[in-house]
């Protein structure tokens, strides 16, 4: 039996942006430490590295994720200002994806720390899924609970008509904060 080799330093670090880069899919840092033999620890200090050369990695709920150039697949965001209790969270995530909604992010701005920012990256119910099932299970807060339920959200689609559309779906479900 062959000894998988253990991918050092910079050359793992090619490996690992290889990979992120093929993949259509986020890669956890499990998977990540797998593929390069080493410990997940290292696989989240190579990301830092990677970040540092200001490479577009985001690290989501599901993995570590490669942000390929806008030209790749033509792309509209829009920020848009919401409002609900945590109970709801999950309700307004899936009207987004369930309209062809990709929900990047959310945003709050806290009184000590100032604008904070969380990756959320779901795009589908089984993301989403995903998504609620790791809350659940490491009984983590929702941003939005430090500002008692306001936070902003940075969505994509494939067109301005899908987000119109979407921003009608949250001000009709009363997620939409009135201008």
């Amino acid at each position: 039996m062959t000894e998988k080799k253990k991918l050092l330093g910079e050359e793992r670090r090619e490996k690992l942006l290889a990979l992120l880069k093929e993949s259509d899919s986020p890669l956890t840092g499990t998977q990540l430490a797998a593929m390069a033999n080493v410990s997940r620890q290292v696989i989240v200090g190579d990301m830092t590295l990677l970040k540092a050369k200001n490479e577009p990695i985001v690290a989501t709920s599901q993995g570590y994720l490669y942000l390929h150039s806008p030209g790749s697949s033509i792309r509209y965001e829009k920020t848009v200002a919401c409002f609900h209790s945590p109970e709801r969270a999950e309700e307004e995530l899936l009207l987004l994806v369930d309209l062809g909604v990709t929900v990047k992010d959310v945003k709050i701005e806290h009184p000590v720390y100032g604008d904070l920012t969380a990756s959320i990256m779901v795009s589908n119910r089984k993301e989403v899924r995903q998504f609620f099932e790791k809350i659940r299970k490491t009984n983590a807060s929702f941003l939005s609970e430090l500002t008692d339920g306001i936070h902003l959200h940075t969505l994509q689609a494939s067109s301005k008509a899908v987000l119109e559309e979407a921003e009608k779906a949250l001000k009709k479900a009363g997620f939409l904060i009135n201008e």
